[in-house]
């Protein structure tokens, strides 16, 4: 009787506590599918949905944005001075290419705040030793100062050897400052982090998931990884730090990434993104010009570095992403690890498609969260019906993010196809406004789309009784992913 009595009274705790809940998701409203998946999970999972909500279900995330003083006081100015600019550049003279580059640019200035920047070198690695030894190479040269952000840093080989060169530049008294995500270095010993503060290394942790600290919450992670030598040279791109990441662990195998080196104008937006998170997790105000040295031309290409996050824009993925489809006149090529997109992007896919536009996604055949790729999964039918290609590739662990419009525009970054980096975590994306770069980039995608299989359009019956059970729970579970 009395354990009758406990069980009613938790139930009834647990319901009561459920519905304060529910109402807080009606009282912001956003994506009528992750509210209602939040709201059955509080009904159908007794205490297992409410602490799920607790940790990761509100969207809500505010900061106070610092940015350099002289750029606060001219933003505004600034981006009214570009986009003026722009529309002189691409008039009535312009080329039809040229004109979609501007609506493009036009989207991405308005909803980030973050300007073009012309007079840049890119070069792109697709593979990752080649990324990780240019970054070693920046980092031995280095005089002044070295801003690392990563969402994982491994206590394995690689994040050894890459601690003992920033341990090296900071005995010549470089200034070295690493920032990592709380949960992405969730394994670090206390032993492995002062081998970095013993020897002068400053280190901050993003957002730490600890309830006496009055953060408890594991969702708002921060995805991005930057890394900014003197304020003149960047990289940014899709890999971490660790051993997996370049390919040397068995359990993962072969690891393909896209990682850039940017030396120009665009390193000050880079170095604009690390001074706002270093200034939010450590409260150290890095905006003095000896961060932000005079910006000098390194090349001829366009860049456009924009960050994203619960505490901007939370469309501002979307924007982009819209813009850049609507504009395409012949082909859209995708490559992302995780595909779990909302019906938006589904919709803007297929009416490319409609309008004969080809659209090509590329996406791992395996991945490390499989619920994931089975909710991707769940979107093939209705996609490949529409006329878009999807390709899976199982040749090594697929880890880029890239997408290329008409071989004119592409676009890497940190931020997956899904609805957690559109708008829960905080990502980076560098905008390429250049021919040349778009072309080297759909190399590389004709290269691997040689060794993917083609998914054909299939009816529902194909799947076995388990499978499409996986995908329609996937699919329900999609808005939470």
């Amino acid at each position: 009787m009395s354990w009758s009595w406990l069980w009613t009274a938790l139930s009834l705790l647990n319901y009561a506590l459920a519905l304060v809940a529910a109402v807080s998701i009606l009282r912001r409203p956003r994506e009528p599918r992750a509210m209602f998946a939040w709201i059955l999970a509080l009904l159908l999972l007794p205490f297992v949905g409410l602490l799920a909500y607790l940790l990761a279900g509100d969207p809500r995330f505010k900061r106070t944005r610092r940015k350099r003083h002289r750029r606060q006081k001219r933003i505004s100015r600034s981006l009214r001075r570009q986009i003026e600019a722009m529309r002189k550049r691409f008039g009535e003279d312009a080329t039809e290419e040229e004109r979609a580059l501007a609506e493009i640019a036009e989207v991405a200035v308005r909803t980030s705040d973050y300007m073009l920047t012309t007079g840049n070198q890119v070069d792109i690695y697709f593979e990752d030793d080649d990324n990780f030894n240019a970054i070693m190479e920046a980092v031995r040269g280095a005089k002044a100062h070295i801003h690392l952000e990563y969402y994982i840093y491994q206590p394995d080989e690689t994040g050894r050897q890459l601690r003992d060169a920033l341990i090296a530049k900071a005995k010549e008294g470089v200034e070295v400052r690493l920032l990592v995500d709380f949960v992405g270095t969730f394994n670090w010993t206390r032993s492995f982090r002062r081998t970095f503060t013993d020897h002068g290394i400053q280190v901050a942790s993003f957002l730490p998931a600890v309830p006496w600290g009055g953060r408890w919450r594991v969702n708002f992670r921060n995805h991005r990884k930057i890394v900014v030598v003197d304020g003149h040279v960047g990289f940014t791109g899709g890999q971490n730090i660790g051993d997996e990441y370049r390919g040397r662990r068995e359990k993962f195998g072969p690891f393909r990434d896209t990682h850039m080196r940017i030396e120009g104008p665009a390193v000050q937006q880079l170095q604009e993104i690390f001074v706002e998170d270093w200034n939010f997790t450590r409260h150290e105000d890095l905006s003095g010009d000896e961060y932000f040295p005079n910006a000098r031309a390194a090349g001829e290409q366009t860049v456009q570095v924009i960050p994203s996050g619960p505490d901007r824009n939370p469309r501002i993925m979307h924007h982009v992403l819209l813009a850049a489809v609507a504009s395409a006149r012949e082909s859209i090529a995708i490559i992302t690890p995780y595909f779990v997109p909302d019906s938006v992007i589904v919709v803007a896919l297929q009416s490319a498609a409609y309008r004969g536009v080809r659209v090509q996604l590329l996406v791992p055949a395996t991945t490390d969260h499989r619920i994931v790729l089975w909710a991707g999964r769940s979107y093939y039918q209705e996609l490949t019906e529409s006329g878009v290609e999807i390709y899976e590739y199982d040749h090594a662990l697929l880890h880029s993010k890239v997408m290329m419009v008409d071989n004119n525009w592409g676009m890497v970054g940190s931020a997956n196809m899904d609805q957690r980096s559109f708008r829960i975590n905080f990502e980076v994306t560098a905008l390429l406004y250049d021919h040349a770069l778009a072309c080297h980039l759909r190399e590389d995608f004709e290269a691997l789309l040689k060794k993917a299989r083609r998914v054909r359009p299939e009816s529902p019956d194909h799947w076995t009784f388990g499978e499409s059970v996986k995908l329609g729970l996937a699919r329900l579970l999609s808005p939470l992913l």
